[in-house]
Formats: C-alpha cells, sequence, structure tokens
C-alpha cells in the first residue's frame, strides 16, 4: 500500500508497532520491519549500552528500516540522539515532545522524527518545529492515554496539520486500516495486537492472561503513576485502586524498594526520577514513589510474568483478540483485509454515453 506513510519512511506497508517499554525489543522489531511493516525499538527501559547493543541486533536481523523510541527528557537523550544518527537508524519516535533544537539535529541527519500527541494543539506545536509524521492515540489505547476517543481525536489532528498523521489506539486489523486511512491517516500503529504474536518476547503465561480478557477487561487508573493510565485489572491494580492514603503509601514504598534493589538506585535518586515524572501534575507521595517504579511493576508482568504483582498496560482492543499469529502473518493480513475493503468500498468509474 502506497502512502504518504510508506513513501516517508522507506516501508512497504502503512503499519506502525508502538515502541512498548519490555516488549518492543530486537525480535520483535525485526519480524515487523521483515513483515513490510514500521517496528520501533522501545529505549526508555534500556540503559545507553542496552540501546546500542539492541540497534546492533536489529541491524543483524533486518536491512529495512526500522525506529527508535526516545524520552525527550531523559538525562542522556543527547547521546541517544546521536546514536542513532551515527547508526543511521531511519526513524525516532518520542512518547513526548522533544525540543525544537532536538528535531533539528535529528532532521538534519535524515532522521525522520515522529513524536506521539494527545491533542491537536500538540500537533500543531511539533509540527511546527519540524516533525516530519506524528502518531496520534486515542483513549482506547493502553498505558499512559487521554480521554478522547479515536474517532474523535484523529480527525482533529488530521485537520489540524499538514503532515503525515499515523493513527492509534484502538486498532487491531484490516478493517481499522481502511478506517485510518478513510479519515485522512497514512497509516496505523498497534501495541496490544502486536504484543500478542509469536515474535513477543512476553512471557507464555502473561499472553494468555491477555487472551482471556474481555472487552471491559481493562481500567484506566490514575493509582499507578498519577497519569491516566490503561492497564488489565490485576489483583495489584485493584489493589492500589481499593487502597487508602497509608495503605497506598506503604505499597509504593514496598515497590520503590525493589525497584532499587534491581537499578541500584539511591532513594534520593528514585524520588527525583518520580518528581521528573510529574509533568506539572499534583501527585500525593505515593504516586510520586510508583511513578518511579512504574518500569518496575510493568517488567515484574512483562518480563518476569508476574499477573498477580505486575503491571500490564493494554488497549481495549485486547478483549477483541484470540490468536497468536507471526508478525508477517499479522501484517499482511491487516494489509490484504484493507485492500479488500477498500476495493469494494471504491464506486465503478462513471462512463459517459454519447
Amino acid at each position: 500500500m502506497d502512502t504518504a506513510l510508506t513513501r516517508l519512511v522507506g516501508v512497504r506497508h502503512p503499519v506502525v508497532q508502538t515502541g512498548m517499554g519490555w516488549v518492543a525489543g530486537p525480535r520483535l522489531v525485526g519480524a515487523v520491519a521483515e513483515a513490510g511493516g514500521l517496528g520501533i525499538l522501545a529505549s526508555a527501559t534500556m540503559s545507553y549500552p542496552e540501546l546500542a547493543a539492541a540497534i546492533k541486533e536489529t541491524r543483524e536481523r533486518t536491512a529495512a528500516p526500522f525506529g527508535v523510541n526516545l524520552r525527550a527528557d531523559a538525562s542522556d537523550a543527547a547521546d541517544r540522539v546521536e546514536l542513532l544518527i551515527r547508526e543511521r537508524v531511519a526513524v525516532a519516535s518520542f512518547a513526548l515532545a522533544p525540543r525544537a533544537e532536538m528535531i533539528a539535529r535529528l532532521k538534519d541527519a535524515g532522521v525522520v522524527v515522529i513524536p506521539s500527541v494527545g491533542a491537536a494543539r500538540h500537533a500543531e506545536k511539533v509540527a511546527a518545529w519540524g516533525a516530519d509524521a506524528v502518531i496520534v492515540q486515542g483513549g482506547e489505547g493502553g498505558g499512559h492515554t487521554g480521554g478522547v476517543a479515536t474517532t474523535l481525536l484523529l480527525p482533529s489532528v488530521v485537520d489540524a496539520v499538514d503532515i503525515p498523521v499515523i493513527a492509534a489506539g484502538g486498532f487491531f486489523d484490516g478493517r481499522g486500516l481502511a478506517a485510518a486511512l478513510a479519515y485522512g491517516a497514512a497509516g496505523m500503529a498497534m501495541g496490544t495486537r502486536f504484543l500478542l504474536t509469536r515474535e513477543s518476547t512476553v512471557p507464555d503465561a502473561v499472553k494468555r492472561r491477555y487472551l482471556e480478557s474481555k472487552l471491559d477487561g481493562t481500567v484506566v487508573t490514575t493509582r499507578v503513576d498519577g497519569l491516566p493510565h490503561r492497564v488489565l485489572r490485576t489483583e495489584l491494580v485493584d489493589g492500589l485502586e481499593r487502597a487508602g492514603k497509608v495503605r497506598g503509601l506503604t505499597r509504593a514504598v514496598a515497590n520503590a524498594a525493589r525497584f532499587r534493589g534491581l537499578t541500584g538506585l539511591s532513594w534520593p535518586a528514585l524520588v527525583r526520577e518520580g518528581l521528573a515524572m510529574r509533568h506539572g501534575r499534583d501527585l500525593s507521595w505515593a504516586q510520586v514513589l510508583m511513578a518511579a517504579n512504574t518500569p518496575m511493576l510493568l517488567r515484574a508482568g512483562l518480563v518476569g510474568g508476574r499477573t498477580d504483582a505486575g503491571v500490564l498496560a493494554s488497549g481495549q482492543v485486547v478483549g477483541m483478540l484470540d490468536d497468536l499469529p507471526s508478525c508477517a502473518e499479522l501484517v499482511n493480513g491487516v494489509v490484504d483485509q484493507a485492500v479488500e475493503i477498500l476495493a469494494r468500498l471504491a464506486p465503478p468509474m462513471a462512463v459517459e454515453h454519447p
């Protein structure tokens, strides 16, 4: 399928695999790239040396273009930008808007810059700074999300900017791709659907937990880190939702202590990390601690397989999924279905008779 996104990035299909922390590693990204989509490495949960090694391994798995998701507020963000430039990574994506000078540095080196946005005004801002495209995620999406549905947010962003828009939040098949294109998007991005593929490194027990979920199997909670976060309903999340302030603080301190054991961070460094994630919000001390160790909670579920004690980010589409295809089967199936739908909807050419 030929769209503004495929031409911009150099991929065969307008299908993007989002940069999911602890999930989007070289095996998944390489498989998506080989299938013709745009795979994106999640670097926020990697150290700098781990990111360098992940880029190298992905290169060994595919010669196709791929991307890296960066945290613009990371202390070593500038170093990571230079790494992408040296390694000639095709795309830099961002969960938070990068500074204008960071966009300029990447663009000058030929790297395509694609920030994620949650509002039309955010899209306008990064477009004015030089972003090449944007990913817009509606409230149906997993992880940190907003409250506006994709069906309203997507057209508002498409109308606001003249750069390619990639639709995310609530997509899992070719019907979604056809709908996204009809709205004016240049492609669609999926997270949960790619998490539930054979190349995803998420433990099998966790994948089964996802597949057992129903349409009401997710909840948007602020009790994880103070920000609206769509996750599967788990024992830990239910406990956080029920907990009072004292109990919540006790649980947060215990989780933070486990995170310190894994990372070696000092308590002051842990608190600084949590404060940095506040983004201007008025968080309680329990939420500050939870914000600092949210990556630990995600790791417990998505890497350690702790469905009872981990946070499992998930889009609402999880209730529609019941299989674990390969990335090639998924991408090809999505594109074939979309092409069939669009061909069926296209009106026959009018023929004028003399």
